[in-house]
């Protein structure tokens, strides 16, 4: 099984990755982007340039990653419980507006081949809950910059995306007690699994 934990700056996901890893040690953890060894670079580029680079070549670079993260990580560990903080989801939903949502979904598809995740799960917050957790969290990074009501925008489209992309995914209350969200994701994990 192939989970994506998917949502917003600030909506649990490191959290839950953590919980999973006591639960699964023997599943593969990784992210987008960042994943593979390409993806790091690329990952201190996006996220702490300051200056920016144009949306199209953004884009671009995500997707680079993403190809680049399903042929080292995520295809040769097929057959395994894989989960990934963040997937095509994400890329889709940073870029909406970029160019038409099926055109994205194409791209996205020519980066990751069969190689979607099985189920989404995606974190949702409301505005209050994303301002309290991004006023406790440091410096922002540049995406975090564009601020709350960009974010909240971008989850939006995580659930059109995941639908274009055809995959299935769960809406999780990001207030809920972390131990709730856990137990959540372990029965959707432990239910495709049986």
């Amino acid at each position: 099984m192939y989970l994506a934990l998917e949502g917003i700056d600030g909506a649990g996901k490191t959290t839950q990755l953590e919980r999973l890893r006591v639960l699964y040690p023997e599943a593969i953890f990784t992210r987008e982007p960042g994943g593979s060894a390409l993806g790091q670079h690329l990952r201190t580029l996006l996220l702490e340039h300051q200056s920016g680079y144009c949306p199209k070549a953004e884009f671009l670079l995500f997707l680079a990653d993403r190809a680049e993260h399903i042929r080292e990580v995520i295809a040769p560990a097929q057959g395994q419980l894989i989960i990934s903080d963040r997937s095509a989801v994400s890329g889709m939903a940073y870029a909406w507006g970029l160019e038409a949502p099926k055109e994205l979904a194409h791209m996205n598809r020519f980066a990751v081949g069969e190689h979607l995740p099985d189920r989404v799960v995606l974190l949702r917050q409301d505005e209050q809950t994303l301002r309290e957790r991004l006023q406790g969290r440091g410096a922002a990074d540049r995406i975090e910059k564009r601020g709350v009501a960009y974010l909240l925008e971008v989850q939006q489209r995580m659930e059109a995306a995941a639908a274009l992309l055809g995959i299935e995914f769960c809406a999780i209350d990001a207030r809920w007690p972390p131990e709730k969200i856990t137990t959540v994701i372990k029965d959707l994990i432990d239910d495709y699994r049986a």
